[in-house]
């Protein structure tokens, strides 16, 4: 017979685990106090920023706006989007911080997003 050393023998002569130390509540620790963030451009609104666009409150660049050729038609999803024609011509430009998969595109006194990819861009 073997001694009664090994691990899960009731005959085991080894020391006892020493008791794990007391757990600390959570709610004895100090709160610590959060702020929200909320980026901004400087001379954007904040809706650009915050991802809701409001095509009548952004004012288009010194420089840096461009003709466009509608390519296809576009059925605008929301207000902030503009609908567009195939064969339309437009003024796009875009922002800071603005899905580069979209632009501000302006016709006369509409403007909204329109889709990059429905569009040809002209110098």
């Amino acid at each position: 017979r073997f001694s009664g050393t090994f691990v899960g023998n009731p005959e085991s002569t080894s020391p006892a685990a020493a008791p794990s130390p007391p757990a600390v509540a959570a709610a004895t620790l100090p709160a610590v106090p959060t702020i929200p963030v909320v980026p901004t451009i400087v001379g954007v609104p904040n809706t650009v920023a915050e991802g809701v666009l409001n095509p009548n409150e952004v004012k288009p660049p010194a420089s840096g706006t461009r003709k466009a050729r509608v390519l296809y038609d576009y059925e605008a999803a929301d207000s902030t989007e503009l609908a567009l024609l195939a064969d339309e011509m437009i003024t796009v430009y875009s922002l800071p911080g603005m899905d580069p998969d979209w632009l501000i595109g302006e016709r006369g006194n509409q403007k909204g997003k329109v889709p990059v990819t429905y569009l040809e861009l002209l110098s």
